[in-house]
């Protein structure tokens, strides 16, 4: 066969290229895409491209995509788990004694060694927090996962999620329309449920407010990254108006400082191992700014002193130096008794009937939120009692993960994606850790993330800073395992089999 020499097709080759480059144009990414839905969608090259044209087109057998900052979240997954608000055949309301999820697998990401999501906006850093929210998103629509921290490319593989819960209020608040629009441009079909929407509308249906009813006050107990968005009340004034509610509505915000870190057993938070006040501890502190421990509220606040729950220097002529809160208890105590004094300094008045609790890890400490609330009904001082006149008869606490698991379920049957197994239900529980590739500087000497290079990071990096990895009793707080398997008992149960 006869081969044309070098000389002869180079000349060739160089022209067809340079016709070919002359008519090509790169892709225009569209402009006001955060850079890493541009890297998801259009760059092979990149750590978070996901190849979504390989997405299946049938979607009914694909686990429920669920993630959070940290283990908050696992609240959400127990009322999917436990939920029966639906007849399994028909789909119409009311219980069958058949789990409407039955059968159904989930997906749950925890994204622990990047919380408190709350902080980002505090630290000037938002943009990196959407960021985050998108990159948990795209986690669960991918097919793989570290199998270890010091992989360079994950080697684990699983399967993609078909609808996407986001359980953390911050996350919705800052990144749910983020995800929306990354996911219409997948072309996947995919949908996404946050949790704010959810707990506006569970409220008021709760409240069931009737024409000539006396005006009241509803209160939002969320993180501080949450309240600063105005998320939950600009929802709850959209929602008043578009019910026709004529009810005259205070919303009472209270940023929980430091609530859902101490949930999560974050060392600059709680630290079970101090006596006395740390240099290292970021959690609200004696003094007089917002979000500080106020000493003229100590009786009541009515903290826990006992077993270092309280870190303490006394004055020597008496009262205190210095206070840090060291229990999950005394921040539920702190943020409750906060809550009502802003509502008192407010001068408005009126009862609170409710109180949303906008972060997926209150939920736990419920029981102390109530049992608070009742001391503050019966506190008095100097022959008064400022709080009592602030609280309905009946108060209704807001956990809006039952509601979350009720749309879930809608919209999976509407579009005809509800697993119907027989087979049974399954988790597989995913947790970010810090990469054991950073530099030392970059860790604490827990091996988590310093405060300073976590909320330093810059987004439209190839970072991979953290990586997630399966549970393991390596990677979860004995102390938060030890309040799941209390208080989640169907998370619990299908978690700790896998737990090593």
């Amino acid at each position: 066969m006869h081969r044309p020499t070098l000389s002869v097709t180079l000349p060739l080759i160089l022209l067809i290229l340079g016709i070919a480059a002359a008519g090509c144009h790169k892709k225009e990414l569209p402009a006001d895409n955060p850079v890493v839905v541009n890297k998801a969608l259009y760059d092979t090259a990149s750590n978070f491209y996901v190849e979504f044209n390989e997405y299946p087109a049938e979607m009914r057998n694909l686990p429920i995509g669920i993630f959070d900052s940290g283990t908050g979240g696992l609240t959400v997954l127990e009322k999917l788990l436990s939920l029966d608000s639906f007849d399994n055949i028909t789909g119409s309301a009311g219980r069958d004694s058949i789990l409407d999820f039955a059968g159904e697998h989930f997906i749950y990401l925890a994204d622990q060694a990047n919380m408190p999501y709350g902080n980002y906006e505090a630290e000037g850093n938002s943009d990196y927090l959407k960021e985050l929210v998108l990159k948990d998103a795209l986690f669960l629509m991918d097919d793989d996962y570290f199998t270890n921290a010091i992989e360079e490319r994950p080697a684990g593989r699983k399967p993609r999620a078909k609808i996407i819960v986001v359980a953390c209020n911050t996350a919705t608040a800052f990144g749910l329309d983020l995800i929306r629009s990354m996911l219409e441009q997948s072309g996947t079909g995919v949908k996404v449920i946050g949790v704010i929407d959810a707990g506006v509308s569970a409220t008021l249906d709760e409240l069931d407010i009737k024409e000539g009813d006396a005006p009241f006050a509803i209160g939002v107990l969320a993180t501080p990254g949450t309240i600063a968005t105005g998320a939950y009340e600009r929802t709850l004034r959209a929602q008043i108006a578009e019910r026709g509610i004529t009810t005259p509505i205070d919303i009472v915000n209270q940023s929980g400082y430091g609530f859902a870190e101490a949930v999560d057993s974050d060392p600059d938070y709680v630290n079970p191992l101090l006596f006395v006040p740390s240099s290292n501890y970021r959690g609200p502190a004696l003094g007089e700014a917002d979000g500080s421990i106020r000493q003229e509220l100590i009786k009541a606040y009515n903290f826990d002193f006992s077993d270092n729950k309280m870190l303490a220097r006394r004055n020597p002529g008496g009262g205190y130096a210095s206070l840090q809160l060291n229990s999950a208890d005394n921040y539920a105590r702190y943020n409750m008794v906060s809550l009502l004094e802003r509502h008192r300094q407010s001068g408005k008045g009126t009862p609170l009937r409710a109180i949303i609790l906008g972060c997926t890890h209150y939920p736990f400490y419920l029981e102390t939120l109530n049992e608070t609330l009742a001391e503050l009904r019966d506190y008095r001082e100097d022959g008064r009692y400022p709080y009592r006149d602030l609280i309905a008869d009946e108060i209704t606490f807001i956990d809006p993960a039952v509601y979350v698991a009720i749309e879930c379920y809608n919209t999976l049957r509407q579009d005809g994606n509800l697993a119907y197994r027989i087979t049974p239900t399954r988790v597989d529980a995913y947790i970010s850790v810090p990469s054991n590739l950073l530099e030392d500087t970059c860790l604490t000497q827990e091996g988590m993330l310093t405060h300073d290079f976590k909320y330093g990071r810059k987004p439209g990096t190839e970072d991979q800073s953290t990586k997630q990895v399966p549970f393991s009793l390596k990677n979860l707080d004995k102390n938060n395992l030890q309040r799941i398997e209390e208080r989640l008992p169907y998370s619990y149960e299908l978690i700790a089999p896998s737990l090593k």
